[in-house]
């Protein structure tokens, strides 16, 4: 008999829970919700490595997959990988998935419009007023005269240009290859040949690409030139998206007026790092969207049992690309 993961009820697999820098008990709950009864394993000791047949993983220690002679699957609790290939000893030859996560969108929807309503109206100034008890008005400008340019259309990407054109802003997008039926009010760009028209029109530059060797330090000083003067760039991608080091000197010449960052190369973010101090930089900590635990258990779950099958998952990673 199978249950509705597609896991026979003779045989669950063992799960292993690796992560370097967060607690992992709240999956393990999830995955008995999804599958009571089932081995998850998580913590510093993880019994005999010998009996693992899948890690889930979210920065998981350098060398530990490498270390687990059984492995079947190694499943990413996101929708990027990048965590998982900074590891020297990744096991390439193991099937390695994402998550994908189509209720993923709403959240980061909402928070890109956030992002770029907050910076565009002077709503930091407002609270700053309001706590002050001063009636003080901020510049009025249409959404139709800001323009927004997101890097990265993938499904989130697709998804946050649209709702920003319902809302009335200008949007454009940038991606490696050309995409085919964009979103009503949406212009494209794609390709190296069309990034400097790209950013020329972005008053706002919010990035959504994914992480892979040739988009590591997009975010640099020479691309922040090519910005129009004043612009505010919103980072909801990945920490290593940004050269920090380049951040603020653009925002002391007045290139940038302002930064929103939701991903940064140390996560947590250490308390003496220059950027909580800065007035101009926004720092939330990871949190524009989350994928319900439950849809993590289930989803690996169903891509182990189809590899088990011969299949092909929708979300297995291509190595060679990144993503």
């Amino acid at each position: 008999m199978d249950d509705p993961t597609g896991m026979t009820t003779k045989k669950k697999p063992t799960i292993a829970l690796l992560s370097a820098v967060i607690n992992m008990q709240y999956l393990a709950d999830a995955f008995e919700q999804v599958a009571p009864g089932i081995d998850v394993r998580h913590g510093a000791d993880l019994g005999a490595l010998e009996d693992i047949d899948v890690a889930v993983c979210w920065f998981p220690p350098h060398g530990r997959l490498a270390q687990l002679p059984r492995l079947q699957l190694t499943q990413s609790l996101a929708a990027g990988i990048d965590h998982l290939l900074a590891d020297p000893d990744l096991p390439r030859g193991t099937p390695l998935c994402r998550i994908v996560d189509s209720t993923m969108a709403a959240g980061m929807k909402a928070y890109v419009s956030w992002a770029v309503v907050q910076q565009h109206r002077g709503m930091r100034a407002y609270v700053a007023s309001s706590a002050a008890g001063r009636w003080e008005e901020q510049p009025v400008v249409s959404p139709r005269s800001h323009r927004v340019g997101i890097a990265g259309l993938g499904t989130l990407g697709l998804a946050c240009a649209e709702a920003l054109a319902t809302i009335g802003y200008q949007v454009r997008g940038w991606s490696r290859t050309a995409k085919a039926d964009l979103p009503e009010g949406v212009t494209g760009f794609h390709g190296a040949d069309q990034l400097d028209e790209f950013l020329s029109g972005c008053d706002t530059l919010v990035c959504l690409l994914p992480l892979t060797p040739e988009t590591k330090g997009f975010l640099n000083a020479s691309l922040f030139a090519r910005l129009p003067r004043g612009a505010h760039l919103v980072n909801v991608g990945r920490g290593d998206h940004l050269v920090e080091a380049d951040l603020q000197p653009a925002l002391d010449s007045g290139q940038l007026s302002a930064a929103t960052l939701d991903a940064f190369s140390q996560e947590p973010l250490p308390a003496t790092h220059p950027f909580w101090a800065d007035p101009r930089i926004l720092v939330t900590p990871h949190i524009a969207t989350r994928t319900d635990s439950r849809v993590i258990a289930r989803q690996t779950l169903e891509n182990l049992a189809l590899l088990q099958q011969g299949g092909r998952p929708a979300q297995l990673v291509d190595l060679a690309r990144g993503y």
